[in-house]
């Protein structure tokens, strides 16, 4: 193929020129293309190993006949359905394929050159990559330190609030966050809340939020009424099991959301979302069976892992990031060829660490065995 005869980065936008793409797991296919393995058990991806609900997949089976005809864009009765699950107008809403795009519309709608973003360290990749991609600049915060008694590695709020200046519009919060599992306590965060300047928009990120049964866990759509400058995003990704159907949303105050709807493709959720998210919001039953699970494969894990001698990270949601006290990457190549794929956090700036998804029993049970061996040798 011809090559360009001067160099791309010249056309290139400036904020893309030292942008890393996001790293995602890596797929069942590629390791079985690599080695060969016909047994691949993912852990990587924190997807619910229950899959999505029977519901789900049967409305998204009867919407496949319509694929023809484009969706809905203004998406309205999955709008109603989310309106009356977090008790707010319709106003309130806007729609993303995964909660990942509705961070991308913030980034695109409120920063630019001269402007910037604080996120904590060890924070959810797409934060960063967004920002930078618009041209702003990232201030990372200081993590609680590892000795921390509540939350090691977890976001530090006094450390985050330092970071905010007259130059700041919008601070991201994972709660809880992504890769390490630790959360915010709801008096820690309404008290930083009350104190960031209006002018700054907290995003607060809660694509795990329903793995959580924790009593002081917040739920920060009640607080919108509160805090015009607060927005909150959710995915179905994760507990929903929707993952490869690419669905999320973001919840703010209406004018808020009215600008953030200005920059979204009209057709952004596609048919198959929209029916499959609206079923799966209506199956209470599979959305507890996946949080049962979740917490006996959370039993299972932490007992194998301390078999072993591992430490790991506090967890409420449905992965352990695990400690192996030395460069982790060499761990999870040896698991790789035991047919076993978790997931490298390096680029977190933990590397001595792994994130394992919380699978089936007997995806549990074969990571453990597989551990035990690549440890032993």
């Amino acid at each position: 193929m011809r090559d360009f005869n001067f160099d791309l980065m010249e056309l290139c936008a400036p904020g893309v020129r030292g942008l890393k793409p996001y790293e995602p797991g890596k797929p069942s296919a590629e390791l079985q293309r690599e080695f060969g393995a016909k047994d691949v058990v993912k852990l990587a991806s924190n997807e619910n190993p229950l899959g999505p609900s029977p519901k789900a997949i049967a409305a998204v089976r009867d919407v496949v006949a319509n694929l023809a005809i484009y969706p809905d864009g203004q998406t309205h009765e999955l709008r109603l359905a989310i309106a009356k699950k977090h008790a707010l107008a319709p106003e309130c809403i806007t729609f993303g394929d995964g909660s990942d795009q509705n961070i991308e519309f913030l980034a695109r709608t409120f920063l630019q050159p001269g402007y910037n973003v604080v996120i904590s360290r060890h924070a959810f990749a797409v934060y960063a990559i967004v920002a930078q991609a618009v041209g702003a600049t990232v201030h990372f915060a200081a993590a609680h330190p590892v000795t921390h008694p509540r939350t090691p590695y977890g976001h530090d709020l006094d450390a985050m609030l330092a970071c905010v200046d007259e130059r700041t519009r919008l601070v991201c919060i994972a709660n809880p966050n992504n890769p390490t599992g630790t959360w915010l306590y709801r008096t820690n965060l309404l008290q930083f809340l009350e104190r960031l300047p209006q002018k700054v928009l907290a995003v607060v990120d809660e694509a795990y939020s329903e793995y959580v049964q924790e009593p002081e866990y917040p739920d920060c759509s009640q607080w919108l009424q509160q805090f015009p400058n607060l927005v909150v995003t959710h995915t179905f990704s994760k507990a929903y099991g929707l993952a490869g159907l690419r669905i999320g949303y973001s919840l703010s105050h209406p004018r808020v959301a009215e600008l953030l709807n200005r920059i979204r493709q009209p057709f952004n959720v596609n048919n198959l979302a929209q029916a499959g998210a609206m079923a799966a919001l209506s199956d209470s039953e599979h959305l507890k069976n996946t949080l049962r699970s979740n917490r006996a494969g959370k039993r299972q894990l932490e007992s194998g892992l301390q078999a072993l001698g591992l430490n790991w990270i506090p967890s409420i949601c449905n992965f352990l990031t695990v400690d192996f006290k030395k460069p982790a990457l060499t761990i999870y190549e040896a698991l790789l060829r035991e047919g076993i794929i978790v997931r490298p956090v390096h680029n977190y700036d933990l590397p001595n660490h792994l994130r394992i998804t919380i699978g089936l029993p007997d995806q549990n049970a074969r990571l453990l065995q597989a551990l035990k061996k690549v440890l032993a040798n």
